[in-house]
């Protein structure tokens, strides 16, 4: 029985979330009234998601080309970097957020699923995952909930899939209470020669269909990523995807010995918009037109009607270019890994993509009409900036009374779930699955080697969204300077990042305003340090009945190690190391985790940041790192000076503690010194023998050095007369805050 479509008009097109002006551009272009299928495609390929029609014109003033980049950003399924001996890694980052929200589980371990299928479309072999989870406070039970259920979905998927999750951060704020964040980054590895492209071209190639079965879940889930989460939300279940990860594992090895065949034209994941996005992406990317038979989908549900097929987002499933002639050949190696493999179409002539079903032409499509880049909407909305920065701004940082206690105070800051050690997360990761990762999660970066070279990777998410509320552009150009700097702490050279750009509804002046200031900022600071944007995911729409989320830039950043032995990390080392601290600090504690906890509010303004001298600062860490001059490195970041010492006491291990001097500036508070999230500064240790030259090359490139303490086997911290504690008393409090709080205390305590 064949399927009756529905009549097209106006109002339909509203209810897909099209406006009367985008519906009447589609009139134009297609000289006609729209089927109802055609409708469907329009809708999630024009939907926020998958255009980018409010925020690609921003998006264009990034640095997206030079440096080691082999593809500029956007040109592939993610963004390719160059890292010598033939060799590229292949590397990007993206949103689940909205999935997330309504079902935990599935949401986070599909957008796992989908990242890592951008990785091995390319030819890749991922090596890596990383990801950056934010939900409101966890006294809430239902951001308890939901932080469970997603990290239990990332686990589950990347443990079973086999590729170590090896960082990532994870912030406790009450305006993600009802749109949490997750974001997930996967990380490759190709060599040059193999590199596959997501391109159809060459008139009589075969289209094929790799993977699972279509079914009916995930329909329109790039529309339902387009608009706010509200009460209607969990009706919307069937909008998430149902991921299997050992299905997808089979996917990776079938992918990666099919590429190398050379019959393999192009790939590309079916990620959002399912059918409708890879058919008509690779279309447009090699100027082709594309014949479709939806008969042939292998469908794993009844009565599917056309539209559906084309928009379902059921996952582990890829599209092929196969040279005509090949599909047998390919075929086979499907058939070995168990796997559908089934030739849908054909490419064409002309430029339209032409989708068949059941004896009829449903839709008839220009490619470059629905896509990135060609005739896709471009918007540039009204911007304004938001009313309560003057009021935040306004706080006067004097008017807050000194702590008594400090030894209360900073047993306190380490049991915020911010700032808290996250073993509870990742000890649920495998993160030694494949045994190249050299250091792991709760660290400054994660590094992990190249095997067959003595090269080295870095990796990094980062950003403190309190910053880039207070503050989008500054706080963004930190975001940026803060993950550079981690991967420079292990002894890496950033050399690109990829971004995720999480905000509210862009037709918000103010949202549009941060969200504005926000990239111009990255675009600053990643020409200052070297590292441009290979790529990225925009996620709007993020807020609820009752606010919006912090604006919140996330960055993935990369670095490069040449010799995997000169890996760094944050421990102290040995007794009678001496601590130096090195970089700038004017003490400011807007946006802290002391302020908010003193007050139970985000005020103030970001810290001042200089990226020239944040470059010099990262170049002199290398520099040591490099002439084996210091022992450990860790950045100065959330709860300042105080818990980054701690961090370097805890990581060590029993047995060793610090005692550091600090002189009481007479214009200076201790708490502000304590407690301070001020840029561009890092913490080393170093043999004493070696302190001479670390000064030297310090003062060369004008970086402020000074000996602030030393290494001893006290097992006590003690930090001028303001603060002494043991670290088993430390370490209690920051490793078992977490599991604390939401009644699971199973972690085990160094």
């Amino acid at each position: 029985m064949k399927h009756v479509e529905p009549v097209v008009d106006i109002n339909l097109a509203l209810q897909h979330g099209l406006t009367e002006e985008e519906y009447e551009r589609i009139l134009t272009i297609l000289c006609r009234t729209p089927t109802y299928t055609e409708l469907g495609i329009y809708s999630v390929m024009w939907s926020e998601h998958c255009s980018y029609k409010n925020s690609i014109a921003l998006l264009k003033t990034l640095p997206r080309s030079g440096g080691k980049l082999l593809v500029s950003a956007g040109e592939e399924n993610a963004g390719l970097v160059d890292i010598g001996d033939g060799l590229a890694v292949a590397f990007k980052i993206e949103s689940h957020n909205h999935p997330s929200a309504v079902e935990p589980y599935q949401g986070a371990a599909t957008g796992v699923g989908g990242i890592l299928r951008d990785i091995f479309s390319m030819g890749a072999r991922p090596i890596a995952l990383l990801n950056s989870l934010r939900f409101g406070k966890l006294e809430d039970q239902r951001s308890q909930y939901l932080f469970k259920r997603v990290v239990k979905g990332i686990a589950d998927y990347g443990n079973s899939f086999g590729v170590p999750t090896v960082a990532g951060e994870v912030y406790f704020e009450g305006c993600y209470q009802d749109n949490p964040l997750v974001n997930a980054m996967a990380v490759g590895i190709v060599e040059h020669a193999k590199v596959a492209r997501a391109v159809a071209k060459e008139s009589g190639n075969s289209v094929m269909l790799i993977g699972s079965s279509t079914g009916r879940d995930g329909i329109h889930g790039a529309t339902f990523a387009s608009e706010e989460i509200s009460e209607e939300s969990e009706s919307r279940r069937p909008s998430v995807q149902v991921g299997d990860p050992f299905v997808e594992k089979l996917l990776l090895e079938a992918t990666l010995e099919a590429v190398q065949t050379g019959y393999i034209v192009g790939v590309q994941d079916m990620g959002a918009a399912g059918i409708t996005c890879s058919t008509t992406e690779m279309s447009a990317k090699g100027d082709s037109g594309m014949k479709i038979d939806l008969d042939r989908v292998p469908l794993r549900e009844t009565g599917m009607s056309a539209y559906e097929i084309m928009l379902s987002e059921s996952q582990e499933r890829m599209l092929f270019i196969v040279k005509k002639g090949h599909e047998r050949d390919v075929r086979i190696i499907f058939d070995k890994w168990d796997l559908h493999a089934v030739v849908i179409g054909e490419v064409q002539e002309g430029r339209l993509v032409e989708v068949f079903y059941e004896g009829e032409k449903v839709a008839s499509v220009p490619a470059r009409s629905l896509v990135l880049g060609g005739d896709a909407p471009v918007y540039t909305r009204e911007a304004k900036e938001p009313r309560y920065l003057q009021e935040v701004r306004a706080y006067d940082v004097r008017s807050l009374s000194e702590p008594h206690d400090y030894n209360d105070m900073l047993l306190k800051i380490l049991g915020s779930p911010t700032i808290a050690s996250k073993r509870w997360v990742f000890q649920q990761y495998d993160t030694m699955v494949r045994t190249n990762t050299v250091v792991n999660a709760g660290q400054d970066a994660a590094v992990v080697r190249i095997k067959g070279t003595k090269k080295a990777l870095g990796m990094k998410t980062d950003c403190n969204s309190r910053f880039v509320y207070l503050n989008p552009r500054r706080g963004a150009q930190i975001a940026v300077a803060e993950a550079a700097r981690n991967v420079a702490c292990v002894g890496a050279r950033p050399i690109a990042i990829t971004n995720c750009l999480n905000f509210g509804n862009p037709y918000d002046p103010e949202v549009y305003w941060q969200f504005r200031e926000s990239v111009l900022g990255i675009g600053e600071a990643c020409r200052s340090l070297g590292t441009p944007v290979t790529g990225g995911n925009v996620s709007f729409y993020n807020e609820g009945p009752n606010a919006a989320i912090f604006p919140t830039p996330v960055i993935g950043m990369l670095g490069l190690l040449e010799d995997v032995d000169l890996t760094t990390s944050s421990a102290f080392k040995a007794p009678g190391d001496v601590v130096l601290l090195l970089g700038y600090d004017k003490y400011e504690i807007g946006g802290s985790e002391y302020l908010c906890m003193r007050t139970g509010k985000v005020l103030g303004d970001a810290p001042e940041i200089n990226l020239e001298a944040e470059k010099r600062l990262q170049d002199l860490c290398l520099a040591l790192i490099g002439n084996r001059l210091i022992n450990s490195a860790h950045d100065v970041s959330e709860g300042g000076l105080s818990v980054a010492l701690v961090e370097s006491i805890i990581g060590a291990g029993e047995g060793l503690g610090v005692e550091i001097h600090l002189s009481k500036d007479p214009g200076m508070r201790p708490d502000f010194q304590l407690f301070s999230e001020g840029q561009s500064r890092i913490i080393v240790s170093a043999h004493p023998d070696n302190v001479k030259r670390i000064l030297t090359m310090a003062a060369e490139r004008k970086i402020p050095a000074m000996k602030i303490g030393s290494v001893n086997e006290t097992d006590v911290i003690k930090i001028a007369s303001w603060i002494e504690l043991e670290r088993s008393m430390m370490s209690r409090e920051y490793e078992e805050a977490i599991g604390r709080a939401i009644g699971d205390t199973h972690v085990t305590v160094r």
